[in-house]
This record gives C-alpha cells, structure tokens and sequence, in this order.
C-alpha cells in the first residue's frame, strides 16, 4: 500500500502557512500538526489540525512522518537537527543553513538516517523552466552568456528579513534561488566569483546585489537584483532572462514568460587586408538592421508549477524518482554564498572549484 506523507510543519508564519495551502491539494499527502511559538498564527490553521507552540511535543508526535522547517533562517541548524533525532523525514526552507559549514552539519546528522532535501520550488518557475529549456536544447548553439535579473520599488524589507542575524537580506532570500537555478542550470565547474553587495535603502541587510559567475566551459552568467531599482517600462518589476549564444540570442521576461529567440540572417562580412576607413567606420555592427536581417522564433512551450516540487519529493519516497534537490548540490550554493560574501567584502574575485 502506498505510504501516505503526513506532514508537520515547524513555523507557521507566511510560508509555514503557504505549505499547508499546498499539502491540502495533495491526494499524496496530509497536514496532521502545526508548531509555532505564536499561538495567534493557529487562527490560520485548518480544522482539525493539531497545534503546538513546542517542536519537541510536534516532533513526538508519531502520525508525523515528514516535517517541514519553516522558521527564521537561523533556526535551521537546531531544527534540523531534533527532526533528524526524531526520525522524521525533512523538508527546510531556503537558505538551509547561514554558513555552508551550517549545511555540512545538516548533512552529517541526516545521512542514511532520514530522507532530506531543501525546498527550493523556484526550479519549477516558468521563466527559468524555459530558461533552462533554450539552453538545453541547443537552441543559441554555443551559450557565453546568460542574464538573470529581478528588480523592485518598494525597497524596505518585511518581518525578521530586517535582521542580519536571522539572516535578512535579499542575498538570502531571493539570491539562494537566483544562483540555485543558474548552478542547476549550468552543468560545469564554477571557477571564479567576483560580487558586489550593498545596502541601498537598507541599513542592516543588502538590498542590492550583481553576481558574476565564470564556469569552465565559458559561460559567463551575471545575477542582479535590487530592491530599489527603479524604471518606468513596461513590467520592469518582474523576472528578466538573456542568454547570448553563437547561433542567436533569447530574450525572456516576466514570471510569466513573454519574449522571443532572435537570429540574424546573414552575419556582416569582415574585410581584410584593407585599413582604409571608410565613411560607414568601424560601427557598422551597431547601426539599425537591414529589412529581413532579423529573424524572430518564438519561445518554447514548457508547462511547470510549484507542485511539482513536492510531487518529486514523494515519488522519490516511493523509489519511482531520483530527488531533483539533492543536499549536495545545497551545499555547493550555500559554499557559493559563503564566496559571494568574502567577493564583496573585499572587493576580489574568488576562485572556487
């Protein structure tokens, strides 16, 4: 008989709650507890769910087979820890841990012992899904380039993302899955870091980043985000893809996915053994395209949703998948973040891997 997942939950503010909306619709999978030190977030839990303001008396619980860690980040570690003793089965939200030597704790405790993974759902984003897509494909030939950027208005932070020591900032919060989709996306060693991080509006926790990561097959992918990082086009405040390849170039902007792959027709021709200048110069590779120089593809078609995270997670419980979010590769990001501070603390690029 298939093995039901009866979850608990540890924390249940915004994204503790946000899980619980989400274990409902799973035929797989049911919510018996919820754990949080503030009783008034039991308003929001569903009838006939348990409640705890102690994850010792949830973890006692035996109905719990899985839990879910979704408290302040620098929680983790110490949660983590009490599922694995407990014998629970471990999703943690991202990041898992404050320092990749947090991670390699987790890691050792959970190994061969509970099943354990990091909840990093924006693998199943659609604009990263066809992302990832163009790139697989062969689409743009040889990638040398790729752009992942996010950008806000509002600039301030919310709740416990103020503090520095609750590990606030934007570089771990939505950093972590920035980078963890251009590392998932990008299958080659990472040889060189160099960051810059900075407080805009923020004066404990960053608010503004631009990632440079230098892969050994050539890729050169570029992050950046800002909470204040203003402009008035048209869903400027929104996801923004550009992979630059040698066959083409695409385009891919907003969550929901509009842009396009663009070619050109012929490329201009070079002539050598000739250094007379002519009245066009040396900038006629920028001057506006001939009719018909341009060609426009659409966008590959992918269909994916967050669900699809915890689909994965229970087909792996039941030998059917491998796991998509492995701890190894959390431990490679967290190391990476680990790198991104030191880059920017000292204004120096870090050779990694």
């Amino acid at each position: 008989m298939t093995k039901k997942l009866k979850f608990g939950i540890i924390g249940y503010g915004f994204m503790g709650q946000t899980h619980g909306e989400t274990i409902q619709r799973l035929d797989y999978a049911e919510l018996v507890a919820v754990c949080d030190t503030n009783e008034a977030q039991f308003e929001f839990a569903p009838e006939g769910v348990k409640t705890h303001t102690s994850a010792d008396e949830l973890l006692a619980n035996s109905d719990i087979n899985t839990v879910i860690i979704a408290v302040p980040n620098q929680l983790h570690l110490e949660m983590v820890i009490k599922a694995a003793a407990a014998k629970k089965d471990i999703i943690c939200e991202k990041p898992l841990g404050m320092t990749g030597q947090e991670v390699k704790k987790m890691i050792a405790v959970t190994e061969g012992v509970v099943r354990f993974t990091t909840h990093h759902q924006r693998r199943w984003d659609h604009d990263y899904r066809v992302a990832k897509e163009v790139y697989e494909a062969g689409t743009l030939g040889e990638v040398y380039t790729i752009k992942s950027a996010l950008y806000g208005f509002n600039g301030n932070m919310h709740d416990w993302h103020i503090y520095p020591e609750c590990g606030g900032g934007m570089l771990y919060d939505w950093g972590v899955h920035l980078i963890d989709q251009i590392l998932w996306l990008v299958p080659a060693k990472l040889k060189t870091i160099y960051a810059h991080v900075n407080n805009v509006v923020n004066e404990q926790v960053d608010d503004y980043f631009n990632i440079q990561l230098y892969f050994e097959n050539g890729v050169n992918a570029q992050i950046e985000l800002g909470t204040y990082f203003l402009n008035s086009s048209d869903n400027w405040f929104e996801r923004h893809w550009f992979l630059g390849g040698n066959k083409g170039s695409a385009k891919i902007d907003g969550f929901n996915p509009v842009g396009e792959i663009t070619r050109t027709s012929e490329l201009l021709s070079n002539v050598p053994g000739q250094i007379t200048m002519t009245h066009a110069g040396p900038t006629r590779s920028f001057g506006p395209a001939p009719a018909g120089r341009i060609l426009v593809e659409e966008l590959p078609k992918v269909e994916v949703n967050h669900q699809m995270f915890f689909d994965n997670y229970y087909a792996f419980t039941q030998g059917q998948q491998a796991l998509v979010v492995k701890p190894s590769e959390t431990l490679r990001l967290m190391e990476v973040l680990d790198a991104i501070r030191v880059a920017a603390k000292y204004n120096q690029s870090i050779h990694f891997e």
